[in-house]
C-alpha cells in the first residue's frame, strides 16, 4: 500500500520542476557511493589501535556489528520502498507515530549530523596536518576545518549530481589503500599461511571481549541509513535506495572486517596499540617508508568524502522538517539546482560554530567527544525507526511477513544492546538532546510558521 505524506509542495522561488531538472538526480552508483562513502570515513584508519588488544575477539565483534547493522539496513530498505519521497527517519517515524515523536527523533538526528560532521572534519584536518604541519597548530586548525566545511557546502549547493559525483570520486580513491591492505594480506597469507596470523585459541574468546569489540566497531558502521534522507534526489528511489542501502552496508562491512582484521592479526598487538597510523605501519612494512604520507593523504580524502555525504543529508533533513512546518518554512526554499540552500547554510553555520567552540581542545579530544555524542543519537534514531517499521507492518501499511518480523526483532535487539554498550554518558547525552527538541516543537506549533 502506498503511504501518503503531508508536506507543503509550494514551489520555492527559483526552483525548476521541469523535465530539464531530471539529470540532477543520482543513479544507483552515486547512491551506493553515498552510503559507502559516508560509512567509510575516518574510523577505519584509527580503529585497529583500539581493537589490537582484543585479537580474534575483534573479528567476532565485527561479525556482530555487521550482522546487526545489516538487519537495521533491511528495515530501512523496506521503509524506503514504501516512503520514497525523502526525509528518511523523520518521514518514517512521522508516518507511524505522528509529528511529535517524529520531530524529536529528527531534531536529535539533525543535531547529530552537524556535530558528527565536526568530528569527521576534525579528523580530515588531522590527517592533512601530516602533509601540511601548519594545519595542526591550535590557531590554524579550526579555521582550516571551517574552510573545508564551506567548500563542501558549496559543492552541495551546486546540486545532487555534482555532490554525487564528488562522492563517487572520493569513494573510489579512498578504497585504493584499503584494497592495498587486502592484497598485501592475501599475498603474505599465500606465502606464509596461518603462521602470518595471530594464533587462534578458543579460550581467548570471551563474551566481554566480543561485546567490547562490537561497541568499538559501531562508530564505523554508522550511516547505513543515509541514502534514505535525500531519496527525493535519487532517480527511481523505490528501487535504487533500498538496493544502495543494503549493498552499500554489506560492502562497507566487508571492507572493514578484511582491512581491520588483517592489521590486527598480522602485526604485533603492542605495535598496533601504540601506533598513530596503523594502516600506514602495515603498508610500510611491505612497501617502504613513504607509506605514512600516502596513507595520511588517503585518510584526509576518506574523511572529507564522508563529510560531503553527511552535509548533503543534514541539509535535506532540515528541509524535510521545514516542509512540515517543524522548522521555519524558509529553510525549505530551493535554488535552481533543486537544493535547499537555506537549510544547508543554517546547518553548516551550526557545524562551524561547534568547531569554533571546541577549538581550544586537542584534535583527539574533540574527535572522541563528538563521536560519543553522535553515536548516542543515531542509536536512538535506529530504535525509533525499527519501532516505526513494526507499527506500520502491524497495521499492514508496509509489507510484513514472518521473515521481516524476525529481521525487525533482531534489529531492535541489536539497537537496544548497542545503546547499553555505548555507556551511561551516551545514554544521558542522547536523552538530553531528544528532550531539547520539545520546546522547539512547542514553539513551532504555537507560531505555525
Amino acid at each position: 500500500m502506498e503511504l501518503t505524506t503531508a508536506r507543503h509542495r509550494a514551489t520555492p522561488v527559483g526552483m525548476d520542476h521541469s523535465d530539464n531538472a531530471a539529470p540532477q538526480l543520482m543513479g544507483f552508483w552515486m547512491a551506493l557511493a553515498l552510503v559507502m562513502g559516508s560509512m567509510i570515513g575516518s574510523g577505519i584508519f584509527l580503529l585497529p589501535v583500539s581493537l589490537a588488544p582484543l585479537g580474534w575477539n575483534s573479528v567476532m565483534g565485527w561479525l556482530v556489528t555487521i550482522g546487526g547493522t545489516l538487519c537495521v539496513a533491511a528495515v530501512f530498505a523496506r521503509l524506503a520502498r514504501a516512503l520514497p519521497n525523502g526525509g528518511g527517519p523523520y518521514a518514517y517515524t512521522r508516518e507511524a507515530f505522528g509529528h511529535g515523536p517524529a520531530f524529536a527523533i529528527a531534531w536529535a538526528y539533525w543535531i547529530s549530523m552537524w556535530v558528527g560532521n565536526a568530528a569527521i572534519a576534525t579528523a580530515g584536518i588531522s590527517y592533512l596536518s601530516r602533509l601540511i604541519p601548519v594545519l595542526g597548530q591550535p590557531l590554524v586548525a579550526p579555521f582550516a576545518t571551517i574552510a573545508v566545511v564551506w567548500l563542501l557546502t558549496w559543492v552541495n549547493l551546486r546540486g545532487a549530481r555534482l555532490t554525487g559525483g564528488v562522492q563517487l570520486a572520493t569513494t573510489v580513491i579512498k578504497i585504493l589503500p584499503l584494497v592495498a591492505v587486502v592484497v598485501i594480506a592475501a599475498l603474505v597469507l599465500g606465502q606464509e599461511g596461518q603462521e602470518a596470523l595471530a594464533l587462534f585459541r578458543v579460550e581467548d574468546l570471551s563474551a566481554p571481549g566480543i561485546a567490547t569489540a562490537a561497541t568499538l566497531t559501531l562508530w564505523a558502521m554508522l550511516g547505513i541509513e543515509i541514502a534514505t534522507v535525500p531519496s527525493n534526489k535519487v532517480r527511481d528511489p523505490e528501487r535504487i535506495v533500498p538496493r544502495a542501502t543494503l549493498a552499500g552496508g554489506a560492502a562497507a562491512g566487508l571492507v572493514y572486517i578484511l582491512v581491520c582484521s588483517a592489521i590486527v592479526l598480522m602485526l604485533p598487538p603492542q605495535e598496533v596499540a601504540a601506533s598513530a597510523a596503523p594502516m600506514a605501519d602495515f603498508v610500510e612494512r611491505y612497501w617502504g617508508a613513504d607509506a605514512g604520507l600516502m596513507i595520511a593523504g588517503f585518510g584526509a580524502i576518506s574523511a572529507l568524502g564522508a563529510m560531503n555525504g553527511w552535509i548533503l543529508a543534514q541539509g535535506e533533513l532540515a528541509a524535510a522538517l521545514a516542509r512540515d512546518d517543524m522548522l521555519p518554512r524558509w529553510m525549505a526554499q530551493e535554488n535552481a539546482a533543486q537544493t535547499p540552500v537555506n537549510a544547508h547554510i543554517v546547518s553548516s553555520a551550526l557545524l562551524s560554530l561547534v568547531i569554533l567552540l571546541n577549538g581550544t581542545k586537542t584534535l583527539t579530544g574533540i574527535f572522541e567527544f563528538l563521536i560519543l555524542l553522535t553515536t548516542s543519537i543515531v542509536l536512538f534514531m535506529y530504535i525509533g525507526c525499527v519501532l516505526a517499521a513494526g507499527r506500520l507492518a502491524w497495521q499492514r501499511r508496509i509489507p510484513g511477513g514472518a521473515g521481516f518480523v524476525l529481521v525487525l526483532c533482531l534489529a531492535l535487539i541489536y539497537a537496544c544492546w548497542a545503546v547499553y554498550g555505548a555507556g551511561t554518558e551516551a545514554l544521558i547525552w542522547g536523552s538530553a538532546l531528544l528532550m531539547a527538541g520539545i520546546p522547539v516543537y512547542w514553539l513551532m506549533q504555537r507560531r505555525a510558521i
